[in-house]
């Protein structure tokens, strides 16, 4: 009968630790929720609204910082989802899921940081190889659900105390969290990016140099989007200048007579002294010259998704601060100096020649 009973117990658990593993036990269950949850959103978002196409996770990684293999995993429905709070809610504001699900989504969030804790402080997997830690781990969940729970009752015998457990459970608790950070910051830091303060070239992070604005001037080939974005904030002070990314003669009469207005020398050459006078702050209400240099240039970042109309809309500010997120600038949905300047040092020519160029008509003029 103890032979029965001895296999019969065996089985069980190796069972319970095959549904640990799968997620589809205690410890899996609310990040199973989130993942199919996150993926619902991803699946039945269009980009941009109404073009019943749905973002490409390429871009939708770009936009929150991450490597692609990264957000598939978070996306993967076959195992807990482990994104990090910041990423539940940065998708939900890019794909635009349901208002009354995003609460719904960080409580999932909360429970599956929980049960990932749990697991990790019982040896992972389901089999308990530190029990009095699960005991501890136990105790301190259910103090932090309910207060009042464990204070006035009375232990059974035989059990650890929980004050006794304290300083091992702060100590633990401390060690999470600074790995994690570490995690984060190596996740969300990536080579290259700097900070606002790095951007603006004041006290950049050790190690990285600040980003330095390009420099243009006159010449044959086609700057692109700089170009075009160059041009349209000289139209937006009042010059007229063809848009179409070629630094010709007219464009370099408009500069020179631009520095002239504002004191700087008039060489023609636009960079890092004649770029900060240029640029405006975008938000609500801007005018639709430097309002569509904005789009162009976050719809040239990554795989864009960006619509380049003119107006700037919701859609265009939630990009805006999707970019800032990326570059570790303040979260203001407003295009500002530093956020000016990661855009345009975060450009790169096209794979193919642009619309504009494959045109059989003329070139662009200044839009309507």
């Amino acid at each position: 009968m103890r032979i029965a009973r001895l296999f019969r117990m065996t089985a069980e658990r190796g069972t319970h630790v095959g549904r640990e593993q799968r997620g589809e036990g205690p410890g899996g269950e609310a990040g199973i929720e989130l993942a199919r949850m996150l993926r619902r959103w991803w699946e039945e978002a269009e980009s941009p609204p109404g073009s019943g196409r749905r973002p490409t996770q390429q871009a939708l990684a770009l936009k929150l910082g991450i490597d692609q293999t990264t957000l598939s995993r978070y996306l993967n429905v076959e195992r807990p989802s482990t994104a990090p709070l910041q990423v539940v809610e940065t998708l939900h504001a890019l794909l635009r899921a349901p208002a009354e699900e995003l609460e719904q989504a960080r409580k999932l969030r909360h429970r599956a940081l929980r049960e990932n804790t749990r697991r990790q402080a019982t040896g992972g997997g389901g089999e308990r190889l530190a029990p009095m830690a699960d005991e501890a781990v136990s105790t301190a969940l259910e103090q932090e659900s309910d207060p009042a729970a464990g204070s006035g009752e009375r232990r059974a015998p035989g059990r650890p105390g929980f004050r006794r457990l304290r300083p091992v459970l702060i100590a633990g608790a401390v060690a999470l969290a600074f790995a994690a950070g570490m995690a984060v910051q190596e996740r969300y830091v990536s080579p290259g990016h700097s900070s606002a303060a790095g951007a603006a070239g004041e006290g950049a992070p050790q190690g990285m140099a600040p980003l330095e604005w390009p420099v243009l001037y006159m010449a044959k080939e086609d700057y692109y989007t700089r170009g075009r974005v160059l041009q349209y904030l000289l139209n937006a002070h009042g010059f007229t200048v063809r848009t179409d990314g070629f630094f010709r003669q007219d464009t370099k009469d408009a500069v020179m007579e631009f520095q002239q207005r504002q004191g700087l020398p008039a060489d023609g050459k636009v960079g890092r002294k004649t770029w900060p006078e240029l640029v405006k702050e975008v938000g609500h209400g801007s005018g639709r010259f430097e309002v569509r240099a904005v789009q162009e240039l976050l719809d040239n970042v990554g795989n864009g998704g960006t619509e380049v109309t003119g107006r700037f809309t919701s859609a265009t500010a939630e990009d805006v601060r999707a970019f800032q997120r990326s570059e570790h600038l303040p979260v203001t949905g407003k295009v500002d100096v530093d956020t000016w300047l990661a855009l345009l040092v975060r450009q790169s020519p096209p794979s193919k020649a642009p619309a504009y160029q494959r045109s059989a008509g003329t070139l662009p003029t200044t839009p309507a």
